[in-house]
């Protein structure tokens, strides 16, 4: 696995995809934060959900190549004839890309200790924040694992990554206007009391969004803990994972 997870991680530095993803993290950062520090008032969690919003930029540039650039070159073989499991494989490539992301985040804890020296504070929700956006990350770096591993064209690896991104960033937005809906319609035809309606709109936004990570973290920038949003989380990506180690083994049985 350290093999795999050496070779990925230093591949990011050898091709342009390393420096564009840790450029572009920084780029929209830091204007954040000045404009916050213009302003007066530096907020840590603020900045950290913004950047949270980009993952459907960052992830599949990070992604892209894991699986998808082996395939193409033919060089996924190997995978199948070294001592090496595809377990090893996939979670290798897995924690090279969250490294990127943490070597990305190194920017937002320089500026975290700037607003320390500057007078500011940084509380606990702030620290929440930065676990949740760990956990989101992992969360939609599974899926982009496995979106690389469905083809071997980087660009439709990455247009696949971005539309489940895009999908899971508007599910509050879908619930919202569903619910919205629901309750006119009920309302309109008079099939049930303005009540009831808005009760039957409420459940069915409320069950839409259960399967929002951003929503279920939300309460954590508000220094609000809980275990189950975070085990949520790490579940969808196991999943992703699970389903990009299938494919892999697909693969490999069929080239036997």
């Amino acid at each position: 696995m350290f093999a795999i997870f050496k070779r990925e991680l230093l591949s990011y530095f050898r091709n342009p995809t390393g420096y564009i993803a840790i450029a572009l993290f920084s780029f929209i950062s830091g204007v954040y934060f000045i404009n916050l520090l213009t302003r007066g008032a530096i907020n840590i969690s603020s900045e950290i959900t913004q950047m949270r919003s980009f993952f459907i930029i960052i992830v599949p540039i990070v992604t892209m190549g894991l699986f998808s650039e082996d395939r193409r070159r033919g060089t996924e073989v190997l995978y199948y004839t070294n001592p090496i499991t595809l377990f090893d494989v996939v979670m290798g490539k897995f924690l090279a890309a969250m490294s990127l992301f943490f070597i990305m985040f190194i920017n937002v804890f320089i500026h975290m200790i700037m607003t320390k020296i500057l007078g500011g504070v940084v509380v606990t929700g702030d620290w929440g924040t930065v676990i949740v956006f760990f956990f989101l990350a992992a969360l939609f770096v599974a899926l982009g694992c496995f979106a690389s591993a469905l083809t071997d064209s980087q660009l439709i690896s990455a247009i696949v990554c971005f539309v489940f991104i895009l999908v899971i960033q508007l599910v509050s937005t879908f619930a919202s206007f569903l619910e919205t809906g629901v309750v006119t319609l009920l309302e309109t035809f008079n099939i049930v009391n303005s009540e009831t309606a808005n009760a039957i709109g409420s459940t069915i936004s409320d069950a839409i969004n259960w399967l929002d990570p951003f929503t279920k973290t939300n309460n954590f920038r508000y220094g609000v803990f809980s275990v189950i949003p975070l085990f949520f989380c790490i579940s969808i990506a196991v999943f992703f994972l699970y389903l990009t180690f299938r494919i892999l083994e697909k693969k490999r049985w069929s080239q036997k």
